[in-house]
């Protein structure tokens, strides 16, 4: 992917460098299994990462690392980048303006009105105050953990987290998850597998827009953000957990749905080709 020599956004919060909790009674192997509770079933246990034992907690400074900081340009000028095509986009296919999302870096644990942030939830939109939230260490868990590397599969994962703010501007975040409240385990679930396959379908309209206006693809790009849907599907995540896939649990889609629904919005460039929620199949 070709990003560099390009605008970063100013649209970043950077707590990379607050002071983090430290201490607790949970050794280092305790901690390792409580992530990987976290990543590989969705659960968010931060909760179980705080305030643990009696022992004396102090905050201890993050310090940010060569690879950190460029981390935190690549993030800057995807976000840029998905700011200039969305309002693009939305001007010549809606009509309307785009408003962009702020996008907050950190390292750790970090308070949302969505709950706690953490490395253990992996990145996540907020309706509740308009930000994404990305721990940059899921980048290499991506790669090391889930076999999908490369910069393109990142930026997908930062393009996929945005168009959950794109559905959200365009109303359709608001009104799924107003169902979903209401709905049974089940029936909620399988709306949630229709906000995150359209998301994947707008990830794809962003790159094909990117691509037009940027340049930016460069030759295994796009395989690089299929073989990252591929990983993420829930039934991946499930049999790389040492589950037999259950349908009626996944809140994603399958690795099939995820590529397809990527596909069909990086083949047409269309928000309107991303109905989710209006397809017969899935």
């Amino acid at each position: 992917m070709r990003w560099q020599g390009r605008r970063g956004s100013s649209n970043i919060e950077d707590r990379r460098r607050m002071p983090v909790r430290a201490g607790g009674s949970l050794g280092i192997g305790g901690i390792l299994i409580v992530l990987a509770i976290g990543y590989f079933f969705g659960i968010d246990v931060s909760p179980l990462l705080q305030g643990q034992g009696s022992m004396p907690v102090e905050e201890q400074t993050v310090e940010l690392t060569e690879a950190d900081r460029r981390v935190g340009q690549f993030v800057g000028v995807t976000l840029a980048d998905t700011e200039e095509v969305w309002s693009d986009v939305f001007r010549n296919q809606l009509g309307e303006a785009y408003r962009p999302p702020t996008l907050v870096l950190f390292k750790g644990v970090t308070p949302s009105p969505c709950g706690n942030a953490s490395g253990a939830t992996g990145p996540f939109y907020c309706p509740g105050d308009r930000k994404v939230y990305l721990d940059t260490n899921f980048f290499t868990t991506l790669e090391r953990q889930m076999g999908a590397g490369g910069d393109f599969a990142a930026a997908y994962v930062v393009a996929h987290e945005v168009a959950h703010h794109v559905q959200n501007e365009l109303g359709i975040l608001g009104q799924a998850n107003s169902v979903r409240r209401q709905a049974s385990q089940t029936d909620a679930n399988a709306i949630s597998v229709r906000i995150e396959l359209q998301a994947d379908c707008l990830s794809g309209v962003w790159a094909r827009q990117a691509d037009a206006r940027f340049g930016s693809l460069q030759q295994g790009d796009i395989a690089e953000a299929m073989n990252a849907a591929k990983r993420i599907g829930d039934d991946a995540l499930q049999r790389g957990a040492g589950r037999v896939p259950q349908p009626h649990t996944f809140t994603h889609g399958t690795s099939e749905q995820r590529q397809r629904w990527f596909a069909r919005g990086f083949e047409t460039g269309e928000i309107e080709a991303c109905d989710t929620f209006g397809a017969q199949r899935l």
